[in-house]
């Protein structure tokens, strides 16, 4: 209400009141300067002192001055409390960065890539080391859960795989037979399917729908663990999470991957072999008898040679990425994200080597 020398509030200013005061509130935003007096200001609570604080806000804000007059310590630490939990808008940084700036962010990224490339290295090594224990100690070693993980990241992966690679057979037999028959050697066509999945495509691919799929279990599976404080209940009841955890699961991929691969190449081989047919009317037995001919038993022997590292290193990565998990569901979906991204990553890194290679050696 309007006083003598300002305003004045009375009674109480609290929840079950601030519809009621809201208006007479609104009524001081525009006055200017203004000083409101809360000597008679009977009881306060969070609702009232985050409505008095937003008045002040808004009466600075126009450039005015407010000030509160007789107001009662306990009413005075309340809205203090209320105007320090207020949101603020994030600053808007207005200033370009500098060379300095970039040279230090790039080279904090190097670092921070090289930190990951270590810890991957460490994980892998703890890896080694647990395998090295379990065949010295074979008794310790868990049969169920290897069977379970290679039912999860082998046996329920074929539909897709199979799939995937029927799908690459039938386009490379498109795509080969559209640009060859323009020179007359759609033949040619089979030796391009076979080398292009048995070599590079049938691993490659096989590797990407896995890191994609069984990565992020892996990362999701020990990050919830870990959230829950399972792994620390472990190591209370001595069991080591690196034996129990990840020696299963990478192993699981080891077994697993190979096959998925084999799967993936005499299914892109028969839909490649289904649409020479169809295109070009090379007929199934003329396919497998220039396959068998004309296609060095090289092309299989580098496909598979790839796929342990590929298993090596969704593994590893996945059960790192679990582990550094924190306390929240945030987390959690970060370090599942971020483990996908880098196993599929690293998987085309280390198939652009293995490429190299190979080309220097002459296979």
């Amino acid at each position: 209400m309007r006083a003598e020398q300002g305003w004045i509030v009375t009674g109480a200013l609290n929840v079950r009141n601030l519809q009621e005061a809201t208006p007479q509130l609104r009524q001081i935003e525009d006055a200017g300067d203004t000083q409101l007096d809360m000597s008679q200001l009977d009881a306060l609570d969070t609702a009232g002192a985050y409505m008095l604080q937003k008045l002040r806000l808004k009466i600075e804000a126009s450039g005015a001055e407010f000030q509160f007059v007789n107001l009662k310590p306990d009413h005075e630490a309340l809205i203090e409390r209320v105007a320090l939990a207020m949101p603020r808008p994030d600053p808007v940084s207005t200033s370009r960065l500098s060379v300095t700036d970039l040279l230090e962010r790039m080279g904090r990224g190097v670092v921070g890539a090289g930190m990951f490339l270590v810890e991957l290295i460490a994980m892998l090594g703890l890896f080694l080391a647990r395998l090295a224990y379990l065949l010295r100690h074979p008794s310790e070693f868990r049969m169920t859960a290897l069977v379970h993980h290679c039912d999860q990241v082998g046996w329920k992966a074929v539909p897709i795989v199979a799939l995937m690679g029927f799908l690459i057979g039938v386009v490379l037999a498109f795509q080969g037979s559209v640009q060859l028959r323009q020179f007359g050697a759609e033949i040619f066509v089979v030796d391009l399917i076979a080398i292009s999945i048995l070599r590079e495509l049938g691993i490659l691919l096989t590797a990407i729908i896995v890191a994609g799929r069984t990565a992020s279990s892996f990362t999701a599976a020990i990050g919830s663990m870990k959230m829950r404080e399972e792994i620390d209940a472990m190591r209370t009841l001595a069991i080591d999470p690196a034996t129990a955890l990840f020696v299963p699961r990478i192993l699981a991929l080891l077994i697993t991957l190979p096959i998925l691969g084999a799967i993936a190449n005499v299914m892109g081989l028969f839909g490649g072999a289904m649409m020479a047919w169809i295109e070009l009317g090379i007929s199934p037995g003329m396919f497998m008898t220039r396959l068998l001919e004309d296609t060095s038993l090289d092309h299989v022997i580098v496909g598979f040679v790839k796929a342990p590292v590929f298993a090596m290193i969704i593994g590893v990565i996945g059960c790192h990425a679990g582990m550094q998990v924190g306390g929240n569901a945030e987390s959690l979906g970060a370090q599942t994200s971020a483990a996908v991204v880098r196993a599929i990553f690293m998987v085309i890194v280390a198939d652009a080597l293995f490429s190299v290679f190979f080309a220097i050696m002459g296979i």
